[in-house]
């Protein structure tokens, strides 16, 4: 019978699981065990051929974290998704092809499993991890979705002093958000460096991906960021800005693009109001700026329109407000979209508008509502009017 790399994975871990659970004495009394459930529905209605998507989906995690042990300890995490009752959606996956995309297919998997060593400085682990590096833009766990995006992965994070901060980590797979089938062998290294100043936090990173399946591919990502903010009176100045040049290799082609973003807001009164700029360069319009690893639900609007972004590459201008009311949480977000290098046929790709109210309650559960619409703007860029909602329950013990 053949042994995958996963079943190899989660057995040597377990194993360890098992063994540091034992060795109670001279331990830190840490150990945890904690339960997560998500229901959801998701609605998608689209301007094409496609019919309307519905789905209803249970998500449930379940994990333990052991001991620790000389700086030592474990954690393991196992993922469930579920239709309940509802699954009217192509769920990615070759379910409903038919219908227009809810990417939560139906799995069953261990999610996180890996050994820690965790120092007051330094930090290591290994095994399958979530790992997420600023804001998620380049690197990320996706954890809008049912099935979050995690990862293979030896990481190390030293913190030689409170303002310097040094990461490295490589991925042997990509454990992607659509189930066990479409997960991705790599050899992705990741190198993150962050000092905080008096005046903000400054970063430069260098991502060097490559999927391991025996043809020529890379993409080399260097970058530099910029955030920090500033009191007004009882008001808070917030601003960000961030340069990123990228060469991409593939089937013999190469093609170089470049990345710029910058943010301006003002938090008072209990309110934030956010201007931005993101651009995501073309080469040429034959090549549009990638971000594969990132949590791309995030950014560039909620329906999902720019998960992949055009060869003319993208520019988006977004203004974003955000408060509280009624003990939950409130944000409106407004994008226009275009492209960055146009064309005689593609240069307006839309505009978007998307409002979210979260809250908690009772200490242990969470609900919300989340919407977005997308009003598509030339034919030739492909994109259709899109509507999406979402409500959904937690608990979590």
């Amino acid at each position: 019978m053949k042994v995958t790399k996963t079943v190899k994975l989660n057995t040597t871990l377990s194993l360890l699981f098992i063994a540091m659970s034992q060795s109670a004495y001279a331990a830190e009394n840490n150990a945890k065990a904690s339960i997560d459930f998500n229901l959801r529905y998701e609605n998608v209605s689209q301007d094409n051929a496609k019919k309307d998507a519905d789905a209803l989906t249970l998500r449930t995690k379940l994990n333990y974290q052991t001991q620790t042990v000389n700086l030592f300890s474990a954690f393991v995490e196992f993922e469930d998704s579920r239709t309940v009752g509802i699954e009217d959606y192509n769920d990615t996956n070759g379910k409903n092809a038919d219908y227009s995309v809810i990417a939560d297919p139906e799995s069953t998997e261990v999610d996180q499993a890996y050994v820690q060593y965790k120092s007051e400085q330094f930090s290591t682990k290994l095994g399958r991890q979530v790992i997420t590096l600023d804001g998620h833009r380049f690197v990320g766990h996706v954890g809008w979705r049912q099935d979050k995006q995690t990862f293979d992965a030896l990481s190390f994070a030293f913190k030689p002093g409170k303002d310097l901060s040094l990461n490295y980590a490589y991925i042997s797979k990509r454990n992607r958000i659509f189930a066990e089938a479409k997960d991705i062998d790599a050899k992705d290294h990741l190198l993150n460096a962050s000092y905080t100043t008096g005046i903000g936090k400054f970063t430069a990173y260098g991502y060097f991906l490559e999927v391991d399946n025996n043809t020529d591919n890379a993409l080399d990502t260097f970058g530099l960021s910029y955030s920090g903010n500033t009191k007004i009176s009882d008001n808070k100045l917030i601003y960000r800005a961030e340069f990123a040049t990228q060469t991409a290799e593939s089937a013999g082609n190469e093609f170089d693009a470049s990345y710029l973003s910058f943010e301006a807001g003002m938090a008072f009164s209990g309110v934030t109001a956010k201007l931005g700029f993101e651009s995501l360069g073309s080469d040429g319009g034959n090549y549009g700026f990638s971000t594969p690893l990132a949590t791309l639900h995030k950014f560039n609007g909620w329906s999902d329109q720019f998960l992949t972004t055009p060869a003319q590459g993208l520019d988006d201008i977004y203004v974003a407000i955000s408060g509280k009311a009624f003990g939950g949480r409130w944000s409106v977000v407004y994008h226009d979209f275009s492209a960055n290098e146009a064309s005689d046929t593609i240069d307006d790709l839309g505009s978007e508008i998307n409002a979210l109210y979260s809250k908690g309650f009772a200490k242990h559960y969470s609900a919300g509502l989340k919407f977005a619409a997308y009003s598509a703007g030339d034919a030739a860029a492909g994109k259709v009017d899109t509507d999406k909602v979402w409500l959904w329950v937690g608990a979590k013990f």
